[in-house]
This record gives C-alpha cells, structure tokens and sequence, in this order.
C-alpha cells in the first residue's frame, strides 16, 4: 500500500511537471490578434493620472475599436472611460485638468469631444460637416485648433457640404487632375486641403486661419501645431511651394488666432536655409524659445534631424545638436525647460534620451526595446511611455528623470503571453566585403534545442531608411514567424537608420551596391557561425524596399554562396522608370536616383530588377495591395509576369482592399497562412 500510495504521488508530480512544461506552446496568428495595442499616453495636469488608449481588433468585423483608459502613475486605479461601440482615441487634457478632450467617430464623423472628469456623459464639441482631426488645447484652454479637410475656394461648411452632395449623387465617377500630387499612399486626391480652424469654446465660433490653397499640416513628413504661451498666435507646419510632390520644404509658420496673413518663421540662419523638412514645433514652458526639428538637405526625406531652438526675443537660431551624429525621432520638453527628452534610433533600438541644453551633453535614460510616446508628469520628476520587444507587445511604463528606472504600470496582454514561448532578439555583428561593421539580429524558434537543424529566413526590412529593431510588430511580426520552427535572421545594412548619417547616405543612388554586399556577407556569417541552420533550407523575404531587395535578390542569386531556396516579395519595385511614373512622393526618387531618368537615366537603369529577368531561377511569392499608390500593384503584376515567362514557380496574391500594408485582420490571417505555406513548400 505503502508503495502503490507513492507510486501515485509520483505519477502525480511527473503530470504535473509535464503540464507544466507543455504549457509554454508557439504564438499563433489568433495570439498576435488578440494582443492589446496601447497608444498615446498623456499626464494629466495635477500628474494624478496617465491617459491612454487601447485598441482590440476583431476578425469578425475585420477591423479594430480603441477606447480610452486612465491609470495612476503607480499602475493603481486602472479603468476604462469610454465604452461607446464608436471607436475614441486621442485623448488631451484640458489645461485645468477637469475636462479630457478626445476624438470620436460615435457621431459619425469623426469630431472633437469633452469628457468632465466629475463623470459626466462625453459631450460633442465640434459639429463641422468636414469633420475634426488632430487637436491642440490653448494655455489657458479657452480655445481649440484642430484639422479639418476642406475645399480650399469654399468660404463656408455649406459649400464643402453642397459639393460632396453633388459628387455623391452624380452618375460620373471621374477622377479629373491637372497637378501632382493627385494620390496618397492609398487615397485619391478629393481636391480637399487640410485647413487648421480655431474655436472659442465658449461661442462656438470658428476661424479657418490657412484659408488657402495648401495643406496644413502638409501631407507627408512634417506634422505639428501649436497655440503661443499667450494664446494669441498659432504656429503650424506647411509647404507652399509650387508642386508639393517634388519638395519635402515642410516650414514653420505663425498665423493670428482671429486669421491673417502667416509669417515665415523657418528663414535663412547661419548654417541652413531652411530647405528641407522642418517638424514638431513647441514653445519652452517659459515660452522664450520654440524648438522644431529640421533637417537641411532639401529634397532629401532621411536626413538627420537636428533640434532647433529659435528665441522669440531675439530672433536668434540655435542648433542643440550640431556635431552629435543622432537620429531623433520626437521630443519633448521638461517643465523646467532644462534637458530635453528625446526618442533616438539607435542601433536597432529606439531609446530615450535627455540633452541638456545649456551644456549640450546627451544622457541615456532608456536603453533597451523600442520606446515611444513620451509624456513627462507637471512636476517634472517622472515620464510615462510605450516600451515594447520582440517579445512584448505595446505596454505603459513610467520611468524617474532623475535615476532613469522605469517600471511597467500596465499588462494588458500578460494572460496572453504567460503561455506563448518566445525567444528575444539576440545580437550579433559582422564586417561586408569593404570591412563596415554591419549589426543585426537573430531569433530562434520556440523550443529551441542547439542540436537540431532549422530552415531560416532572412528577412530584409523597408525603407530603405528604416532599420529592424526589437520592438513588436503586426504586421512582419518575427515571432510569428519563428513559431513556424525557423531561424529569422534580420540585418541593418548601408542605408539602415540610427548607425549615424553617413551610414543611411551610403544608400542613395548604390540601391544595389554596398547594401547588397553587406547582405550576401551576412548571409554567409550566419549560416557558418551557427551551426544550426540548415545552409539547404534556407528563404529570403522583405517588403517595400525589402520587395525590391528581393527582385534585385532573383536576378543576382549566384552572388550569395548560400542559395535561397524560395522568395517572399512584397509590395516591391520591379521596374525603377515605371516606378517613377506611378508613385506619388517624386522627391523620393529623384534624390535616390539623382533625378528624372529622361534626364539622368544612370542610376534608374543600373538598380532596375527588370533588367535581369533573364537570371531569374528562385521560386518566388509576389504580394501586392491594389491601393498601394506608393508602389503601384502593377510592379507587382510586372514581377510574376516576368517570373512565369521564364518558367520560374511563382504566385502572385492581390489584395483589392488594402494599400502598402496588409492592415484587416481577415486578410492578414490570409496573408500569413499563403506566405507560411509557400515557405514551408520550399523549406520545412
């Protein structure tokens, strides 16, 4: 008895060992949609609350729904505000902190609403026809500026109104131009501009102060406005050059909050001229001086952003970041107006940053995972954030400016991971055939044993000024695809950003040169140095400029000493000439290929995957979004007719409903199963 009573223990223990083990199992596609997706947390005034939003998607009505929440700074006092089946999002305080200003589609439209904090229903503030987009609050939070899109030769919301009924009910759906830029991203131009219009709260009343013929913020590139410490003033960012679709000279602007003519605040100084893209205006606390970031090569979208500061006394610009070889992608000032916050891409890694202005020294507050979003609490001790990893989805964290701790105040999809198997991001570096130092990452599969072979796939990311970084991802999301049994292998070659400037402009105009190099050389390091990749099974896959990449991978395949056994291309350029004359943002090309190609057809003809159809031998899938107006479907259909006139196996895929990315969740359920079964074809 004594014997049979221990057996059973034994059985007992080993069960539950064994469930305790089986319990951690691979991420599944429903895992990565059930994930909450966190956004834009805000300190409110008195520094008692951290606003957010969370978005859920849902398969069934193949979209997403965001509400708005509120946590204390210590992670207590979590609750949801908004429960409307509308979506809400973009949630501002109130200066006086009593009223939580935010959008929301529950009308309809999209408009502004007020939320009493004392728990009143929301109340609709803004009833434009046009509809509201973003918004600022004015210091003293009497007024309100938000977007709206309007006809430019419109006078009123009457005649806005008049003619989309009139378009609505006419049997002609002609599109009709006569300048570029007529299309955006996955949008045809309605002849609407982005007009900024401000009102007294307490009237009612609204003043359209860029009653012209431009954008507002423009359309790509720069963003930002914001009301003057005294309310009388708002400064915005805007391009009124001739023909947006060749210029990114985004300037900073200031118009009287009753209307008036704009003046120009971004002109000539000491060491630019005001050129390039100039974003992200704020006023200091004191108001003394406005900050922007700026970039000084005109035409040239990836340069590297120095922080600006303009004293409104003087008239005097200073560059805080002359000579620092950073790329910062946000900021934002602290309340005693002494070091700046800054978001940097760094090394596969987008850290947060303090300058201080006065000495100009750079301290490292954050260092690991991706981190955006920063928001620093009224009385300048802490800051919240997003902070993600590969790993980790979107979650808040609230860190101390003084010591650079942080702790996660929320875990909205902790029940989701506990059970889900992933391994992090480890780094590795190697030197390309001219001897740079090129970083990337590997991840392994879940239940990973060293002593096994896997297949891998090398994934090659957008841009092509863009990095890979260790940060989630729903779209190209590295653990969804390790959980499939593979090795990904991710590079940040010459072009990548934040391993300094000279090292992004490597790119330009060599799209199939170094940055090619250093892609066959970590090609070659990584299937040698790690035992257990399988050199025979192994696929290469990317999007956007990583689809070009892999175009220009198939017509030069020899030049790897691994092969690739199968290719994932998606939303890649096939042909660049076509590519010129179907996309929509023309500075881009022209700076990467160093002009019009009936000018200059070097480059154009040099980097073109089209001229090499004739090596084309490797299996490839070809992906493409119908509405993808950046990089026209038809460079899709050009790659697959090429593929199977030459008899290469291939398999084009379209997707009527989507743009440059794959954003529904019925068809991202799609997308991943036919990439995952075309690679496990090929290499499993």
């Amino acid at each position: 008895m004594k014997f049979q009573a221990m057996s059973v223990m034994l059985i007992l223990l080993a069960s539950t060992v064994f469930l305790q083990g089986a319990a951690k199992r691979a991420m599944t596609f429903d895992d990565m949609l059930a994930c909450k997706r966190l956004s834009d947390p805000r300190f409110s005034p008195d520094g008692k609350w951290i606003a957010f939003t969370v978005k859920t998607m849902d398969e069934v009505s193949n979209s997403g729904h965001t509400d708005i929440w509120i946590v204390a700074p210590d992670g207590s006092n979590l609750r949801q505000l908004t429960t409307h089946s509308g979506s809400s999002w973009s949630p501002v305080w109130s200066p006086d902190g009593k009223t939580l200003a935010f959008l929301s589609d529950r009308s309809g439209k999209t408009q502004i609403w007020l939320m009493s904090m004392t728990g009143k229903e929301p109340q609709q503030l803004t009833t434009h026809y046009s509809g509201a987009g973003s918004f600022v609050w004015s210091k003293d939070g009497k007024k309100i500026a938000f977007t709206s899109r309007v006809y430019p030769d419109c006078k009123d919301q009457d005649c806005v109104e008049k003619r989309d009924s009139e378009k609505e009910k006419s049997t002609v759906k002609a599109r009709v131009y006569d300048e570029l830029l007529f299309r955006h991203w996955n949008t045809w131009w309605d002849h609407k501009r982005s007009h900024i219009f401000v009102m007294t709260i307490d009237t009612r009343e609204i003043v359209d102060v860029t009653p012209g013929d431009y954008d507002a913020p423009p359309v790509a590139l720069s963003s930002g406005f914001t009301f003057s410490p005294d309310g009388k003033e708002l400064i915005f960012t805007s391009n009124h050059d001739k023909v947006v679709a060749i210029s990114t000279n985004n300037d900073i602007w200031s118009v009287p909050v009753s209307g008036g003519k704009p003046t120009l605040i971004t002109t000539k100084c000491r060491d630019r001229n005001f050129k390039g893209n100039d974003t992200s205006p704020q006023f200091s606390p004191d108001g003394r001086y406005l900050s922007f970031l700026s970039m000084k090569r005109e035409g040239f979208e990836a340069d590297k952003k120095d922080l600006i500061l303009k004293d409104m006394k003087t008239g005097k610009f200073t560059n805080l970041t002359a000579g620092k070889d950073i790329n910062i992608t946000s900021y934002q000032w602290p309340p005693d107006g002494e070091n700046i916050l800054m978001q940097v891409d760094e090394r596969g890694r987008y850290k947060i940053k303090q300058l201080d202005i006065k000495n100009g020294k750079i301290k490292t507050l954050i260092k690991d995972g991706y981190n955006k979003s920063i928001t620093i609490s009224p009385n300048g001790e802490t800051f919240a954030y997003i902070h993600q990893t590969t790993t980790t989805p979107f979650e808040i964290w609230v860190g101390s400016l003084k010591t650079g701790k942080s702790k996660q105040i929320t875990f909205f999809n902790k029940d989701i991971l506990t059970n889900i198997d992933m391994n992090p991001v480890e780094d590795f570096t190697f030197n390309s055939k001219d001897g740079t130092e090129i970083h990337g990452f590997i991840v392994k599969p879940p239940d990973f044993d060293k002593k096994k072979k896997y297949p891998m796939v090398y994934m090659i990311h957008g841009g092509p000024q863009g990095a890979w970084h260790d940060g989630w991802h729903y779209r190209w999301n590295v653990q969804m695809w390790a959980a499939q049994g593979y090795v990904m292998v991710l590079t940040n070659p010459r072009g990548s950003t934040g391993y300094g400037q000279k090292f992004t402009d490597e790119i330009s105009k060599d799209w199939g040169g170094k940055v090619f190099e250093d892609l066959v050389a970590g090609q070659k390091y990584v299937i040698e140095k790690y035992k257990f990749i399988d050199k025979d099974r192994i696929a290469a896959a990317g999007a956007s400029y990583g689809g070009y990449m892999i175009n220009w991978i198939e017509g030069h395949i020899d030049e790897f000493k691994y092969p690739f056994k199968c290719l994932v291309n998606h939303d890649g350029t096939f042909n660049l000439y076509t590519d010129y004359l179907t996309t929509e943002e023309l500075w881009f090309p022209e700076w990467e290929f160093d002009g019009v190609y009936w000018e200059n057809n070097k480059y154009y003809d040099k980097w073109s995957p089209h001229n090499y159809v004739r090596n084309f031998k490797t299996p490839m899938l070809v992906i493409h979004g119908e509405k993808d107006y950046r990089l026209d479907f038809g460079e899709g259909l050009m790659a697959f007719t090429a593929l199977r006139r030459v008899g290469v196996p291939a398999k084009l895929v379209i997707f009527p409903d989507e743009g440059h990315w794959v954003q529904k969740p019925q068809n991202s359920r799609f997308w991943h199963k036919t990439v995952f079964e075309w690679l496990d074809k090929y290499i499993k």
